[in-house]
């Protein structure tokens, strides 16, 4: 018995040290998963009726907030994290509750390949944005934190509406 919990002990000790030792780009990569497993069911919590909500008149509805995340997500990956960029969708069609669902998985799998695909030699590179230069990394970041600052809005929205939103899903 002793020598069984030594080994359990040995493997679940290599399987943390495994994985704390994982880059920064897997580690994000890894989190970038989660964060689009989690969008998914956040915008599936919502009923399509409510789609159009606004927790107040100034900010964008719930359906807006979905597509803001997935424009944001296709626009830094394609322009700095040289992905393909997406084709584009009319603003003025009305897209469904399912058409919104697809457009944001397809957003995440872009972000995916931008967290996997660049080199980290390139990371470092600088590149020209609307606040000064930064490097891919702190694009790379940046698009992380945004998607992040609007599911925390998309909580308050499923919350107003009495939906109760989906446990997090963090590491």
């Amino acid at each position: 018995m002793k020598q069984i919990l030594t080994l359990i002990f040995l493997g679940s000790t290599l399987a943390v040290s495994a994985h704390s030792t994982d880059s920064l780009e897997v580690q994000l990569a890894r989190k970038w998963e989660h964060s689009k497993t989690y969008a998914l069911k956040l915008a599936a919590s919502m009923p399509e009726e409510n789609y159009d909500f606004k927790a107040s008149p100034e900010e964008m509805s719930f359906r807006e907030q979905l597509l803001h995340i997935a424009d944001n997500i296709n626009w830094l990956s394609s322009s700095y994290l040289f992905c393909d960029a997406p084709k584009k969708r009319s603003a003025d069609v009305k897209l469904s509750k399912a058409e919104v669902l697809k457009v944001l998985e397809d957003a995440y799998n872009r972000g995916l390949k931008a967290n996997t695909n660049v080199s980290t030699s390139l990371l470092d590179e600088n590149v020209k944005f609307s606040s000064g230069a930064m490097t891919r990394r702190e694009i790379l970041i940046l698009m992380h934190d945004h998607q992040t600052h609007h599911l925390g809005q998309l909580i308050v929205y499923l919350r107003l509406k009495g939906v109760k939103p989906p446990p997090y899903i963090g590491w």
